[in-house]
C-alpha cells in the first residue's frame, strides 16, 4: 500500500533542468568546448560537484579543488540568475492538481531534490506549502544514486520506505529509489527509465488509481 509520494524537482515538477543545462553550457563555452544536450543527460540527478567533474572530464580539463569551487560557484550564480526570474506558471501543467488529489486521499507528499536551490524554486513557484516534508541538497551527504535523500524524506514523513512511491526523471534517481526499497514512477523516456515500476511521459499523466496496483 502506497502511503506517501515523493517528488524530485528538476524535470518532474518544473523544468529547472533546462536552466542547469544553460548554466553548464555557458561554463563549458567559457572553458573552450561545447556541452551538448546528450552530454547533459549525464548530469541529471547528481550533485553540483559531481556534475562539474563530469563536465571537466568531457572537456578534457583538470582543475585543483580551489579552481573547482570557483567554477561551481560561477555556474550556480548563473543558474540563480535564471531561477530568480521564474514564474509560478512554469510549474508543469496538472502537477499541483495531482499533489492535491494525493493529499485528499490521505497520501503524504514529500519533495526530495539534490538541488541546493530547491527551497528557493518552490517558493517562487508558490508550492512550498504543498509538501509534508522537504529534503534538498543541503541536507544530505550522498547524492543519487545513493538512497540517502529518499530514506531521509521517508523518515521525515514518518512512512516506511516500502510504502513510498518516488517520481523521478533521471536514471540516478530511479536507482536511488530502488536502492531505498521504494516503488518508482519514471517521468520521461521508457528506454532510459526502464527500471522504474511505471513510466509516464509527464508527471500529470500518472493516475491515482495506479497507486493500488504498485
Amino acid at each position: 500500500m502506497i502511503r506517501a509520494c515523493i517528488f524530485d524537482l528538476d524535470g518532474v515538477l518544473v523544468d529547472t533542468a533546462h536552466y542547469h543545462f544553460l548554466a553548464w553550457k555557458r561554463l563549458a563555452n567559457e572553458l573552450g568546448f561545447e556541452l551538448t544536450p546528450a552530454d547533459n543527460e549525464q548530469l541529471k540527478g547528481v550533485s553540483r560537484m559531481q556534475s562539474l567533474d563530469i563536465v571537466l572530464q568531457l572537456g578534457g580539463i583538470t582543475a585543483t579543488e580551489h579552481e573547482k569551487e570557483v567554477l561551481a560557484n560561477k555556474k550556480n550564480a548563473w543558474f540563480n540568475d535564471f531561477v530568480d526570474r521564474m514564474m509560478p506558471e512554469e510549474i508543469f501543467p496538472g502537477v499541483k492538481q495531482l499533489i492535491r488529489e494525493l493529499k485528499a486521499k490521505g497520501v503524504k507528499v514529500g519533495l526530495a531534490s539534490s538541488s541546493k536551490n530547491a527551497k528557493t524554486v518552490i517558493q517562487l513557484l508558490g508550492i512550498q506549502n504543498e509538501f509534508d516534508a522537504i529534503v534538498d541538497g543541503t541536507m544530505i551527504v550522498n547524492s543519487k544514486p545513493h538512497p540517502e535523500i529518499f530514506l531521509l524524506t521517508a523518515e521525515k514523513l514518518g512512512i516506511v520506505p516500502e510504502e513510498c512511491l518516488v517520481f523521478e526523471d533521471a536514471e540516478a534517481g530511479v536507482e536511488a529509489a530502488l536502492a531505498a526499497g521504494m516503488k518508482c514512477v519514471g517521468v520521461g523516456s521508457p528506454l532510459q527509465l526502464n527500471r522504474a515500476h511505471e513510466v509516464v511521459a509527464k508527471t500529470a499523466d500518472f493516475k491515482i488509481t495506479e497507486l493500488a496496483k504498485l
